[in-house]
């Protein structure tokens, strides 16, 4: 005979109050949006008032808006001290400040969205691009796509549908986006130029000679395909500047894209002392409108259903303001002790603007030195920038792993980077180093480098095969 067991288990969970919300989502705006959503809050809510003009208020004899902080009522205490702060250090434990795939899977469901697709279809593109791979390739073939779509998401699709699907998601941005292999990847990106002769060439060698290509049997393509060196040459270059992996890759590196920046600290020197400032960031002197505080102060003791409604309404609003508020300087403290944090950690590469002054820095080492929990460091660094005597970076730009080089000494592994393409960009492209060989040259320069580091950094910059480096 079964028994069933009954007991009571207590769970903890976290909960955010809307003070901590609202803080959580400004410390992740870049500074354009942050003004747009001051400007937001301001139209939404009646009973705020942009800060009065000094002059005008000697000039007239209107009444006067009043700070947030006089209005007074001793039989209100105010939603906001009320609730119960049992959150845990991380609102989001999954959330990934550096996730170039996250960024990248996004922009594909955008684009996605424009498209004119029926629910059916809309849902196979969703899938497919949450199959795509770091470099943006569909590694999988269709049949197994099929089989997880009805298992795995509950969808029917015939193989039909999902190539019709593909080949949609492969006209997107960026180029090359959601090929099967290195040769559809090239291919795509071809067939998606203006139709010159030298694109056109391109397309035949890798269309009927990618193996050929890839071995550099320049001979051979000539031959089969009756092109002159010339002709090869420039076929050759437009294949050698396409995009082998238009996914990216996953790593502390940042390539910088077309887009309006507004820094959010800029760096000031002097005498070698080091400081910032935040000169797009205002907080707002958000004041309540005189004639909603008098609604209040004749709410008080009246039994006047109208007015106690009308009482209500402006505590609302007035709640909503005093959270706005805080969160804003809450956001104003967070960003500057963190920017502070990294300015102290990186100070030598903030004087010279030398990469290899560039510490080793993790999202853990600034956290440790602010007290803020790494999420709330994650937040900060993600869309911010700042602007020095030697550029506008990215915060994100300064954190990088280390390694030690020959002498037991802990270098970047940005620096590290610097090297090997220098490296690359000094040898004899008839006779391209090999990874072997770059061990061997990186280790000539003091840095000890393992061959598959070599590997994976040289991924990373976008610098192929040894055998694809080699030129006529």
């Amino acid at each position: 005979m079964a028994y069933q067991k009954q007991g009571l288990e207590l769970k903890q969970q976290q909960r955010l109050s809307p003070l901590q919300i609202q803080t959580i989502k400004l410390i992740e705006l870049p500074v354009q949006e942050l003004e747009q959503k001051i400007r937001a809050e301001l139209e939404e809510n009646p009973v705020l008032d942009d800060a009065p003009d000094p002059e005008r208020e000697r000039e007239d004899d209107e009444p006067k808006d009043i700070s947030i902080d006089e209005i007074k009522d001793d039989d209100y205490v105010p939603a906001y001290k009320t609730r119960v702060n049992n959150w845990g250090k991380d609102a989001r434990p999954e959330y990934n400040t550096f996730s170039v795939k996250e960024s990248f899977t996004q922009s594909l469901m955008e684009q996605l969205g424009y498209r004119n697709l029926d629910e059916h279809r809309q849902k196979i593109g969703t899938f497919l691009i949450g199959s795509l791979d770091n470099d943006g390739y569909l590694r999988r073939d269709i049949d197994s796509i099929v089989d997880d779509l009805a298992f795995r998401a509950g969808i029917e699709a015939t193989a039909e549908e999902v190539e019709e699907v593909l080949g949609i998601i492969q006209e997107f941005d960026p180029a090359g986006v959601g090929a099967r292999d290195l040769r559809e990847c090239l291919l795509i990106q071809l067939r998606g130029r203006e139709q010159t002769p030298a694109v056109q060439n391109a397309i035949r060698i890798l269309d009927t000679q990618f193996q050929e290509f890839s071995n550099r049997h320049f001979q051979k393509i000539m031959s089969r395909l009756g092109m002159n060196e010339k002709q090869l040459k420039a076929a050759t270059k437009c294949i050698t500047r396409l995009n082998p992996a238009p996914g990216g890759q996953v790593d502390d590196s940042y390539n910088d894209q077309m887009q309006q920046i507004v820094p959010d600290f800029v760096l000031e020197e002097n005498d070698g002392v080091l400081s910032f400032v935040m000169p797009r960031f205002n907080i707002p002197d958000i004041r309540v409108n005189q004639k909603y505080a008098d609604m209040l102060q004749q709410a008080k003791g009246s039994s006047d259903r109208a007015q106690k409604e009308a009482a209500t309404f402006v505590r609302q609003k007035l709640d909503s303001a005093k959270w706005f508020v805080e969160a804003l300087k809450q956001r104003h403290n967070t960003l500057q002790r963190t920017m502070q944090a990294i300015l102290d950690y990186q100070h030598d590469y903030f004087l010279s603007g030398d990469e290899s002054d560039l510490r080793p820095m993790v999202l853990k080492d600034i956290a440790e030195r602010t007290g803020f929990d790494i999420s709330t460091i994650s937040r900060v660094v993600n869309s911010k920038y700042i602007e020095t005597h030697f550029g506008i970076f990215p915060l994100k730009y300064f954190f990088s792993e280390g390694m030690e080089n020959q002498d037991g000494e802990e270098v970047s592994t940005r620096e590290l980077k610097k090297a090997l393409q220098e490296c690359v960009d000094a040898e004899n492209k008839k006779k391209p180093l090999t990874d072997e060989q770059l061990v061997e040259e990186m280790s000539k320069r003091g840095y000890k480098v393992a061959r598959r580091t070599i590997a994976k950094y040289r991924g990373q910059l976008g610098i192929p095969l040894a055998r694809w480096r080699k030129q006529l």
